[in-house]
């Protein structure tokens, strides 16, 4: 190898380590400085009190996120509930029964659907799906229904797209031998490839989830922004990401760190469900 070469090899690995470092030195910069705005909560709200509490008004310095937590969970366990099957079923199709010119219709769209801003998904909730909600609910369409219907479709490129490179890793003797013993396209799909596949799909139900968990515009424009525990799918809630989009703006003191409190909660939320997916990973 000439000095010349060497040098390049030395600066395009000097160049790629320190992108490395980049991207570990911002995640540690934003969770140390979430950390030490919201370490207050502990001593000037109680953390006992910030977690357990079941009142959220600001202006009663009451600041128990409970009902946001609660919100927050009903809205992302509906987006689970729907968008899983739908996003599980549209990569079985591209994967193992679409022709190819049907996927090469059927894969944009979906890989499109990552692509629209958040607040175009708000506007078609607030539009027209409200309505249509507020209609089988009787109320006024606003709450954990809508913000899980919208979040499903949301949520569908993510896990479609990883459940597709789940299914398409696996060895194709697999698919072979299952043919070869009888079995038809379906059954091959149920009791070989889905099993097989399992915890890449598992994975990818995560990553979902954790996309749902950190959607913002789309939910602050349909879930009403009512800070009390869900009472029905049609009845309005507030979920942890849009109480901090709205209150951000004017919030000081104990009110500023309380958000800054939920924003710790979110990161290590999103923490848990990363960790999740490489214990998972490792497990294949």
């Amino acid at each position: 190898m000439s000095r010349g070469t060497y040098l390049r090899e030395g600066a395009l690995r000097t160049l790629f380590f320190a992108c490395a470092c980049v991207a570990v030195a911002a995640v540690a910069l934003i969770f140390l400085f979430v950390g030490w705005r919201g370490w207050p909560v502990v001593t000037d709200i109680g953390l006992g009190a910030f977690l357990t509490g079941a009142r959220w008004a600001s202006s009663e310095k009451a600041f128990g996120i409970l009902p946001l937590v609660a919100g927050s969970g009903a809205v992302v366990l509906g987006a689970l509930a729907l968008g899983s099957p739908l996003a599980v079923a549209t990569a079985v199709f591209l994967s193992e029964i679409a022709s190819p010119k049907v996927r090469a219709v059927v894969r944009p769209a979906v890989e499109l659907l990552a692509g629209i801003p958040s607040v175009i998904y708000g506007f078609f909730g607030l539009v027209v799906l409200r309505p249509i909600v507020a209609d089988l609910t009787g109320g006024l369409g606003f709450g954990p229904l809508t913000g899980a219907v919208i979040l499903a479709v949301m949520i569908v490129p993510t896990i479609a797209t990883l459940t597709e490179d789940a299914l398409g890793s696996l060895p194709p003797g697999i698919r072979e031998a299952s043919y070869a013993m009888g079995a038809t396209t379906w059954q091959t799909i149920r009791r070989v490839l889905l099993p097989a596949a399992k915890v890449g799909i598992i994975d990818a139900i995560v990553l979902g989830m954790g996309r749902a968990v950190g959607e913002t515009m789309a939910v602050l424009m349909v879930v009403g922004n009512a800070t009390q525990f869900p009472h029905g799918l049609g009845e309005p809630v507030s979920t942890l990401t849009s109480q901090i989009v709205m209150d951000m703006p004017y919030a000081a003191g104990p009110h500023r760190t309380a958000l800054f409190g939920m924003a710790v909660i979110l990161f290590l939320v999103s923490m848990g469900l990363v960790a999740t997916v490489r214990l998972m990973s490792r497990l294949k």
